[in-house]
């Protein structure tokens, strides 16, 4: 396989080293899934593959294959992912105080940003000889990979907890995958899922874990920088929601990358997203107390143990930015402020970032005559009954015209 570019998986604790051949996922020198390992590779391999024209022009996240740790001679398991649109939002940046572009990740083949990992990981788990892959998640990463294994022809069992929205059960299920509804929280299912694959061999695609699945992540950094270097501007903050840290990170890397290849002028802040009822990475950014206890409508980021944490505060301290924390009234008016101003349909976790920027904005940590960049992970579709609680609901009426002109 040509994957010499991949030069070693890194421990982000102790700098420990391992082989990148070898799938692993966490590193020995620490207890449970503490070791989290980071993907290293060999820069000048990948320039030197890497001859695509950096145009704004992204048919999908594939154009940037020199750039992924997977082999570049063999075709990947894709659905056409990534390429998602970075738009004009004149209407949201009056209403924020703050001129704001919106990327709308929920535009992807399953509906979430999670499609970019999973077509990387069921591509490296195709390439390594697997022929089951499995994985816990609140819904998307389910409904994502169950989508991705079919494309692939790969078994697909998930574990999901028995409370996540029913229209996130259903999809993987349309998908072939086998689903598990655990009756209990959704740390207990991804315990579970570490579990199953100790026993059974499955390729695990829980991107907290799994160093290879966050790769793919990056592509939404790179297209990100690609698509401000041609607009000429790269925007002062990057707004990302945050359940278990590996989006956020996964953004920040490819954007950095991009920034150290020359390919764009300059970096953003980071700033990072957090249901109150869900915050630990915000709490240990920020170093106060902190709960394993969640409690948010916003499914997508109810964590209450975050893998990445880690990696998620270096990249909000890297960058110098930071996080914020928003109830979930806050996130509904953001669900409904995406809505009515830009005609963009966002579950709640896709639409905390609105909410956070908003935040930001008053509390003085976003200036006036700076600019951001919103990204929205899913689309409303996922969860009919979380938007459902942002709306007042039809308003009914007798059939006839009088009924409207009473109203209008």
């Amino acid at each position: 396989m040509t994957n010499d570019h991949v030069t070693a998986l890194t421990c982000t604790l102790c700098g420990a080293r391992y082989d990148p051949t070898e799938l692993r996922y966490t590193c020995e020198n620490h207890e449970g899934v503490a070791g989290i390992l980071e993907v290293e590779y060999d820069e000048r391999v990948i320039l030197d593959r890497f001859s695509a024209d950096l145009d704004g022009d992204i048919p999908s996240q594939w154009k940037y294959a020199p750039f992924l740790p997977v082999d570049t001679e063999c075709d990947p398991v894709t659905l056409g992912e990534g390429g998602t649109d970075l738009l004009d939002a004149p209407q949201l940046s009056v209403q924020l105080g703050v001129s704001v572009l919106v990327k709308d990740d929920g535009r992807n083949p399953t509906g979430c940003l999670k499609d970019r990992a999973s077509s990387v990981g069921l591509t490296h788990a195709s390439q390594s000889g697997y022929d089951t892959v499995t994985c816990a998640s609140t819904g998307n990463a389910a409904a994502s990979l169950a989508g991705y294994a079919a494309r692939g022809g790969l078994d697909c069992r998930i574990f999901v907890p028995a409370g996540a929205p029913e229209g996130k059960l259903v999809q993987p299920q349309i998908y072939g995958a086998d689903v598990l509804a655990v009756d209990g929280t959704y740390d207990e299912a991804y315990d579970l899922s570490l579990a199953v694959t100790d026993v059974y061999g499955w390729y695990n695609r829980n991107a907290a874990i799994n160093p290879f699945l966050i790769e793919g992540k990056r592509t939404v950094g790179f297209e990100l920088a690609e698509q401000s270097a041609v607009r000429g501007q790269v925007p002062d903050w990057l707004a990302f929601s945050m359940g278990d840290g590996c989006t956020i990170a996964g953004a920040w890397k490819g954007f950095r990358e991009f920034f150290e290849f020359g390919f764009v002028d300059d970096v953003p802040k980071m700033l990072g997203v957090q249901a109150e009822g869900a915050a630990a990475i915000h709490d240990a950014f920020h170093e106060c107390e902190s709960t394993d206890e969640v409690e948010t409508l916003a499914d997508s980021i109810s964590v209450g143990c975050p893998r990445n944490t880690v990696k998620a505060c270096r990249a909000l301290s890297d960058s110098g930015g930071t996080a914020v924390t928003v109830a979930d009234s806050e996130i509904l008016d953001g669900m409904r402020l995406l809505g009515a101003t830009e005609g963009l349909y966002a579950e709640p976790a896709g639409a905390a970032p609105v909410a956070g920027v908003k935040r930001a904005v008053e509390d003085g940590i976003i200036a006036p005559d700076e600019t951001v960049g919103i990204v929205s992970t899913g689309m409303g579709l996922k969860d009919t009954a979380g938007a459902a609680q942002a709306t007042d609901g039809a308003t009914e009426i007798a059939p006839s015209l009088s009924a409207v002109e009473a109203l209008y």
